[in-house]
């Protein structure tokens, strides 16, 4: 009966979700404007009156009304939803799950992190993954002091979407903590299994490679008793004994992955979380491999739920618009993987950017 009762409540979600969708979709078009957190940029999306136009920045092409007026939610204010942008990426490739989030009426923040972006890579991998929470939380503030937005907006209560590197974001503000010491052994007994992860920034480059390995194999001597300090350092959500609630910021009340890094969390860590996590999965992901990263965190977090999983999808099948020059660049630079499915159909993704609209709608 309970089983029924669950499946009943799903359904009226959904049918609730595309008639509330399809009546922002006739009254309701995407503005785009950009505001700023000192130095970091922040792309704001929102439900607008004004018409959309081609909006067009290197080979991406957009539909939106740039610098429209945001539209007032019917009642009250509407909720924010910031998304965390994978390794040197920026707002644009992320643009399709944004716009259907907009449609669903959340006003969507997408911070372009700091030393982890199109223009700048410099601190990618661990470093960026330490400061990129604080980058969202720079964005939610951004929002709530914007004279435009702050009326209009409820950042008490605010959703965060992770891909990839920014899987690493929204598991930190769940409260998740990571560590070299649980990379450099996942690293280690799994290397060539997970060599799109292991090696990753380091295709075409035989010495690094050599030399990465190396330090790999040195790690398989490693234990929590001789690991030097701070490889053994913990990064990200806020200590067991600091707090009973894990996570960095309060305002963070639920978060969604899309194929995330996970396989350098503390499983310990993964389980205090306590706030609503759902994921997307791709089962064609060469990049990170399911069963190290997703897997890993559904495995140790009891409050992560699958969302969806395309079992045709690859890494980074789940961008869009994607065009075809940049993927091509992006997967040359991967040790395994990248390139698109060409099964993997445009309908399959907007289903799963739908699913994550609804999990946000039934979370906030």
């Amino acid at each position: 009966m309970k089983n029924l009762t669950n499946t009943l409540h799903l359904l009226t979600c959904t049918i609730l979700l595309a008639l509330t969708s399809a009546s922002h979709a006739q009254t309701a078009s995407v503005g785009m404007r950009q505001i700023q957190s000192g130095n970091m940029p922040i792309t704001l999306t929102y439900p607008t009156a004004a018409v959309a136009q081609p909006f067009t920045q290197g080979p991406f092409t957009l539909q939106v009304a740039s610098n429209a007026q945001p539209l007032p939610a019917a009642t009250g204010q509407r909720f924010l939803i910031v998304l965390s942008h994978g390794t040197a990426g920026s707002a644009l490739p992320d643009h399709g799950l944004a716009a259907t989030l907009v449609r669903t009426g959340f006003v969507v923040a997408q911070p372009e992190h700091r030393g982890d972006n199109w223009q700048d890579f410099s601190r990618a991998g661990p470093e960026s993954w330490k400061t990129r929470p604080q980058d969202v939380s720079d964005a939610i503030k951004a929002v709530a002091q914007d004279p435009v937005f702050a009326p209009l907006v409820d950042t008490r209560r605010v959703g965060v979407h992770g891909m990839s590197a920014g899987g690493v974001t929204g598991l930190v503000l769940a409260g998740a903590q990571w560590r070299m010491l649980d990379l450099s052994q996942h690293c280690a007994q799994h290397l060539n299994e997970d060599i799109g992860f292991c090696l990753n920034g380091l295709a075409g480059q035989t010495w690094p490679q050599l030399m990465r390995k190396a330090q790999f194999t040195m790690a398989r001597f490693l234990t929590e008793d001789n690991a030097p300090a701070d490889l053994k350092t913990k990064h990200g959500g806020q200590h067991a004994e600091a707090s009973q609630d894990p996570r960095p910021d309060p305002r963070v009340a639920a978060v969604s992955l899309n194929v995330p890094v996970g396989a350098i969390f503390t499983p310990d860590s993964l389980a205090r979380i306590n706030i609503p996590v759902g994921l997307s999965t791709a089962g064609n992901d060469g990049v990170l491999v399911p069963r190290f990263h997703s897997g890993h965190v559904l495995k140790h977090c009891k409050t992560c739920t699958p969302l969806s999983h395309q079992p045709q999808a690859g890494h980074f099948d789940f961008l869009s618009p994607w065009p075809s020059t940049v993927a091509q660049t992006v997967a040359a630079a991967q040790m395994r993987g990248g390139l698109p499915n060409p099964a993997f159909t445009d309908k399959d993704r907007q289903k799963s950017f739908d699913q994550i609209a609804l999990f946000f709608k039934q979370k906030l």
